[in-house]
């Protein structure tokens, strides 16, 4: 009898250690895994802040252009001025509200520089100008890199959520704080994006 309780003891002390591994070497993943997810938004931003960047410069370009429409320069510097304004941190990847209010301020800002690149063509003499057209060169490069950037994020995303959606990591990662992240959803409408022409 004293024998089984010791096996007993032994055992439960087997079990518990190796759940406590077992949950280290979880908390370990999940820390590794949502770094990528934070480094993988560092780059999601540096994109965006770049863009935001190169704003006023277009917008000086376009200013120089006689009669330019400025209710279309009005609507790309208040949506500039409303992305400025947001405080983002790697909090709101947890947070589909405020993710979702800094998709929109992103979208609105882009939508403003596409309507510019359309309206601009109507003006020969930016269409002339290698300022501006270098212009639209640099915005071109940096859509498709926050394109491709949203998407590496998507995918970090994607593989942290999945493993702390698993059992027993779902257990953990409730117990240690590990919440799921959020991802980048394409725009409504942007099945049928208007079309932009660089040339």
């Amino acid at each position: 009898m004293r024998r089984a309780f010791w096996f007993f003891i032994l055992g439960l002390f087997l079990l518990g250690g190796c759940g406590y591994f077992n949950l280290k070497s979880s908390q370990n993943k999940m820390v590794e895994l949502e770094e990528q997810v934070d480094a993988q938004w560092a780059d999601v931003q540096n994109e965006y802040q770049s863009r935001a960047d190169l704003v006023p410069q277009l917008v000086n370009t376009v200013k120089g252009a006689a009669n330019f429409e400025q209710s279309t320069l009005t609507d790309i510097s208040e949506a500039r001025a409303q992305v400025g304004q947001m405080t983002v941190s790697k909090e709101v990847l947890e947070d589909p509200q405020a993710f979702e209010r800094f998709q929109q301020a992103q979208s609105q800002l882009g939508g403003a520089l596409s309507r510019l690149l359309s309206v601009s063509e109507n003006y020969p003499e930016l269409q002339a100008s290698q300022g501006f057209l270098t212009l639209q060169d640099q915005l071109e490069g940096i859509n498709n890199r926050i394109s491709n950037e949203r998407m590496r994020f998507n995918e970090a995303a994607r593989t942290y959520n999945t493993y702390v959606k698993k059992f027993p990591q779902s257990i953990y990662a409730n117990i240690l704080g590990f919440d799921e992240k959020v991802y980048f959803e394409a725009s409504q409408g942007a099945q049928s994006a208007p079309e932009v022409n660089f040339e």
